[in-house]
């Protein structure tokens, strides 16, 4: 499988010492031990662009890999255009905590912070 690293590749995200933390909590408690966390964007929301996370075992020919602290960050070609300089953080409350992403590349976003336009 030929993927590219953090090494040979400019880093598209990365991760506040926050979301790393949940990061690393979130894999322990589902006992994930291949593939990583893939962070991409998708058509859709109110503003024209989603961003989208989860956990996924596989890692594509294409994809970007960047690790932090022993984390796999996958990032597929096409939303890496979108997410060049973004920071993914995680905030809590007390109602919970939530993922946040801090991207210098969008040009609105909406009330739920969950979609933007570039």
């Amino acid at each position: 499988m030929d993927t590219t690293n953090a090494e040979t590749q400019a880093t598209v995200i990365t991760l506040s010492e926050a979301a790393l933390k949940e990061v690393k909590r979130l894999i322990n408690v589902q006992g994930l031990t291949e593939g990583g966390l893939r962070l991409g964007v998708k058509g859709g929301g109110c503003s024209g662009l989603s961003f989208t996370i989860n956990f996924d075992e596989k890692i594509g020919q294409h994809d970007q890999v960047h690790d932090f602290d022993g984390v796999k960050v996958i990032v597929d070609t096409k939303s890496a255009i979108y997410l060049q300089g973004t920071q993914l953080d995680f905030q809590k409350d007390l109602r919970g905590g939530n993922f946040k992403f801090v991207n210098p590349n969008a040009d609105k976003t909406c009330g739920c912070g969950e979609s933007f336009s570039a």
